[in-house]
């Protein structure tokens, strides 16, 4: 992703909620990366306690963490998300450290943010911020997660093309009213894993690509291969004809994100344990009910033939970065804990 970023020369913010951890944070500097994306003030503060100077709260901002948002912007270069002129004013009324704003732009996935298209919204928030002068406006904001809805590389290709024509559309309007250096930035996995020409922006934020997922290998974001993480999970019972296999590991563990594969609702493929890891998904088993702690596992006779009660699975899950936030540890393959931050310590 770094080399990506390099060849279009776009700046790399990676979001580091997938993650959530200082340890691995460290393995993306030797590639350049300077600046990051959080998503809550919890985890802009654990990530600057760990170093990082030049953090972007990418959700937006909540009023009643105004003075943690003052405390974090006295340390670091922050950014945050605003969409409504209400919010503006209420940070130009309780902040006295400067930070930067950037505008959330909605381009086609209705979650949070200004339509691209609302140029009265627009206007009316560049001209608060500008008279404000702890306030800066950096730029427009978006995360184009309809992109998640595509199933091939070219219907990315086809979402990222229409929600960047919007981004430029944006910006031109700002640009019409007098607001200059206005940076474009974007944020999903999928976008900044398949589009080659990425140089119409001025900043990508992926997050999940650290690990990648089921979701991702579904829209051919990534390879089987490329999934960097998996739970495993102890097979408690065995009910051969049923073709079920019961494991420990319910949505307390991989969440209850699904997906549709071929009509079904799956929760995570399955693979088995290996020397190096796991091996390849078994193609003909999935994991395809969760409870809170347990897991069901439906597969044809000749795989439940290879897994006895006591054995371990693999399951590769629908959403790392959910399993992730709930699990609070990794394991590498060398055996060594990574533990995720606190995002609790005041």
């Amino acid at each position: 992703m770094a080399e990506r970023a390099g060849r279009n020369g776009v700046r790399l913010r990676p979001h580091f909620k997938t993650h959530q951890s200082a340890q691995i944070g460290e393995w993306f500097r030797p590639f350049g990366v300077q600046a990051i994306t959080v998503s809550s003030v919890s985890m802009a503060r654990y990530f600057a306690d760990n170093g990082w100077q030049d953090i972007t709260i990418a959700f937006p901002v909540n009023q009643l963490e105004i003075e943690a948002i003052e405390a974090l912007a006295a340390r670091v270069q922050l950014g945050l998300l605003v969409e409504a002129v209400e919010t503006v004013e209420f940070l130009a009324g309780h902040l006295t450290h400067p930070v930067k704003l950037w505008l959330k732009i909605d381009v086609g996935y209705g979650r949070t943010g200004v339509n691209w298209r609302d140029t009265d919204a627009l206007d009316a928030l560049a001209t608060a911020i500008g008279s404000v002068p702890q306030l800066e406006l950096a730029g427009i904001l978006t995360h184009a997660g309809h992109t998640y809805k595509a199933r091939s590389r070219s219907e990315i290709e086809v979402v990222y093309a229409d929600f960047v024509f919007k981004m430029k559309a944006a910006k031109a309007r700002l640009e019409e009213v007098g607001v200059t250096q206005i940076e474009i930035s974007i944020g999903d996995t999928p976008s900044c894993s398949v589009v080659n020409d990425l140089s119409e922006v001025d900043e990508i934020r992926p997050g999940n690509f650290v690990f990648y997922d089921v979701m991702q290998h579904q829209i051919r974001a990534c390879r089987e291969s490329d999934i960097a993480v998996a739970l495993a999970c102890p097979v408690v019972a065995k009910h051969a004809e049923k073709g079920k296999l019961v494991i420990y590991g319910g949505a307390v563990h991989l969440s209850k994100e699904r997906l549709l594969l071929d009509g079904r609702e799956i929760f995570g493929y399955v693979a088995l344990p290996t020397a190096q890891g796991w091996g390849p998904r078994l193609e003909n088993a999935l994991v395809t009910s969760l409870s809170q702690e347990h897991g069901i596992i439906e597969g044809d006779a000749a795989t439940l033939d290879q897994v006895q009660v006591g054995d371990l699975v693999v399951v590769l899950p629908v959403h790392s970065c959910l399993t992730a936030n709930l699990m609070r540890k990794y394991q590498t393959l060398e055996g060594e804990i990574i533990t995720l931050g606190n995002l609790d310590t005041p």
